[in-house]
């Protein structure tokens, strides 16, 4: 089935967008050979085909296999690895140079939490998504299964050194927005119309010393029941479509 590097998608939703939206990127489909086709199976298959793609039949116990045992639904796709795609700030930069809106992840370790960071910053219009090299989740099968699509369309960005790149940013003329729970103002109350960055603290510790350094406002969520902090993925989601709101507004 070749040498070539490359990333697996399973689960039936995320090899559909896989294959709707980045066709030219997948080597293989693989099929549970001894699974009865439903009408999603035989359409997965179809599109495969009408794309050039290999259609491989393989037992359930290859998919438990190379999905690390997840739900596969018995259907996989290997694709080309996203982690030799490399994109850059400066890229990013010269992309586009105004009106940037940015998601940052400080230190998010948890797969399922990048996962659904990416999918809810591609459903907010997020021109990209970065990330720290070290101490941070990196794109897997995982990853890619819970932004169900969001992987191969939205950037992800992995700098060496945080606080440099939201120096480089600030330069640029984009605003970075810290997120705390001792931030000083609500996220409601401010003007977030202009080019920024949302920047989110890993699970646990929040954000890191030098990066709080780096913002220019830290700002807090509203907190009205006796819980103290939401989950990564689910305050990424408020912070990010507020940001929307102001910017359809």
């Amino acid at each position: 089935m070749g040498s070539k590097k490359a990333d697996r998608v399973y689960g039936q939703h995320a090899v559909r967008l896989a294959l709707e939206n980045n066709p030219q990127n997948i080597y293989e489909l693989w099929v549970q050979g001894d699974k009865k086709l439903s009408a999603e199976l035989s359409h997965l298959i179809e599109m495969a085909k009408l794309a050039g793609i290999s259609v491989q039949e393989v037992s359930r116990a290859s998919l438990d296999r190379h999905s690390g045992k997840a739900l596969h639904q018995g259907v996989m796709v290997r694709q080309t690895s996203l982690r030799d795609k490399k994109y850059s700030i400066d890229e990013l930069l010269a992309d586009k140079p105004a009106n940037l809106f940015l998601l940052i992840l400080d230190g998010v370790q948890d797969p399922h939490n990048l996962g659904a960071c990416l999918r809810t910053a591609n459903a907010a219009g997020a021109d990209a998504v970065i990330i720290p090299k070290d101490n941070s989740a990196s794109l897997n099968a995982t990853v890619s299964k819970v932004a169900s699509g969001a992987a191969e369309n939205t950037p992800l960005i992995q700098v060496s050194n945080l606080s440099r790149a939201l120096r480089q940013l600030k330069e640029a003329g984009v605003w970075i927005i810290g997120t705390a729970a001792d931030g000083t103002s609500s996220i409601y109350d401010v003007d977030l119309t202009m080019s920024l960055a949302i920047v989110m603290g890993g699970e646990g510790r929040g954000l890191r010393q030098n990066t709080r350094k780096q913002c220019d406002y830290l700002l807090a969520l509203p907190m009205k029941g006796v819980v103290e902090s939401l989950n990564v993925s689910v305050a990424s989601g408020i912070c990010l479509y507020e940001v929307l709101r102001q910017k359809r507004s």
